[in-house]
Order: structure tokens, then C-alpha cells, then sequence
């Protein structure tokens, strides 16, 4: 490496442009061949450094938000499930529902498909830059009740009140304590109107009031969340066939 060479290495790693000073020397030596103008060279490479970046940036959000798995729309067995509403889901697929600040709502039994239906909106919305995040609804409400005895319900209330796209996924008959199902009213009255909001669930509308009780709360959830909000019933036999 000469001293050219060293000096623009450094340059590259100080500006911390790690895809650039990766490739420089293969753009450089396919310079002295190809000859493009200096205008296409540094192009090329600031393409290359764009696109990594990029990818890197989809890669920290998908991993802020913990998705167990990573789910696409183009791998969801639509034939085996007619009673999905393909061009409904792959609409929601262009997050306009985001921008609309409306919610999703998934309902039907276990393993038709719900949790890879939602799953697969939100890693779009990942992809397309907004910030998400999926939990279990009983990892939801364990975190709610921590926070009561730490003291700590504001701020997780905040945190969770600031994603683009909050998805809880198997939300269901869970024995929750007064604490949890008050803290869960006011963690979707804070993202009324301002966030979206993905559940999945295998309780109809009318079973939540049994599930949450406090029937004058239940319905004040209900009116906010059903206000802007798209509701799907999964309906089907199950996608989990047993292995032979």
C-alpha cells in the first residue's frame, strides 16, 4: 500500500464510510480500465456506501424490534387459505395505514396464519423506515405489572407510545391483575390517533369485555381502537401440519 493509498484508507475510515473503503481499491484498479468520468467513479462508490448504509439501518430496526421471524407476504400460502382477504392484507402491505395513523386488527383461531400476516407488514414497514416493534401480549402485560412495582410505568407507557407500528401478537384470555388492564387502557389511549397499532387475537370483539372486564373501559378501548381501524377474520384450518 503506498502512502496515497494509506492516506485515503484513513480518510475513508475517519469519514466512516466502511463499504467505500471496502471496495475503493476494485473501483479504482476497474478505473484505470474502464475509464469513467470522475463524476460516474465517485457515484459508483457513493452508491455502494449509500446501499450499505441502508441495509444497515433496516437491520438495526428489525433487530430493535425483536421479530422472532422474518415473514414475507410473497411466502404466505394465500391458495390454502381462501377466506383471507389477499388484496385487503396486501393493500395494508403499502402502509398507507401508517400515514393514516389507523390499526389492524387479525382475528381468528390458532394457526391460520395471523402472526405472519401481521408479522409481514411490519418488517415492510421496517424496511421502508419507520420504527416497530413486536411482543407477545403476555410479555406486554408481564412488562406492564414490572413496571408498577419498579415504578417505571411512565416511562415504559412513553416508549412504547412512540413506535410507528406497536404489533402484539396472540393477544387472549390471560389472567391479568387490575394493574395491567388499567396500564393497557392508557398505553392505547396514548397511541389513539397518533400511532399505529397490529393485534392479533383469537377473541372476537365482543369476548374482550370478558377478557379485560371493566365493561365502561372496555368500550371506551374499543371505540378508540375500532375507530380508524382495518379488522380481518382469519378464517381457516391450520397452517401447522403435522410432520410425518
Amino acid at each position: 500500500m503506498t502512502s496515497d493509498d494509506d492516506e485515503l484508507d484513513q480518510l475513508l475510515s475517519s469519514l466512516k464510510l466502511p463499504r467505500a473503503r471496502a471496495i475503493v481499491s476494485r473501483e479504482l484498479a476497474r478505473a484505470e480500465k474502464a475509464h469513467p468520468s470522475y463524476r460516474d467513479f465517485l457515484a459508483r462508490l457513493l452508491r455502494e456506501e449509500f446501499d450499505h448504509q441502508r441495509e444497515h439501518r433496516v437491520e438495526a430496526r428489525i433487530k430493535r424490534a425483536k421479530m422472532p421471524e422474518r415473514w414475507t407476504l410473497d411466502t404466505f400460502p394465500f391458495a390454502r387459505q381462501p377466506g383471507v382477504p389477499e388484496a385487503v392484507v396486501r393493500q395494508l402491505a403499502e402502509l398507507d395505514f401508517i400515514a393514516q395513523r389507523r390499526n389492524v386488527v387479525l382475528i381468528g383461531p390458532t394457526g391460520v396464519g395471523k402472526t405472519g400476516i401481521a408479522s409481514a407488514i411490519l418488517l415492510r414497514a421496517l424496511q421502508s423506515g419507520h420504527r416497530g416493534l413486536f411482543i407477545k401480549a403476555q410479555d406486554l402485560f408481564d412488562e406492564l405489572y414490572t413496571s408498577v412495582a419498579d415504578r417505571s410505568s411512565r416511562r415504559l407507557l412513553q416508549q412504547l407510545s412512540r413506535f410507528d407500528v406497536l404489533l402484539i401478537d396472540e393477544m387472549g384470555y390471560l389472567n391479568l391483575k387490575p394493574e395491567q388492564t388499567n396500564l393497557f387502557f392508557k398505553l392505547m389511549e396514548e397511541r389513539y390517533n397518533k400511532h399505529s397499532t397490529i393485534i392479533t387475537t383469537n377473541l372476537d370483539y365482543e369476548a374482550w369485555y370478558d377478557f379485560l372486564g371493566r365493561k365502561e373501559m372496555v368500550k371506551a378501548l374499543l371505540d378508540r381502537l375500532r375507530h380508524r381501524c382495518t379488522t380481518i377474520a382469519v378464517e381457516g384450518s391450520s397452517l401447522r401440519t403435522p410432520e410425518p
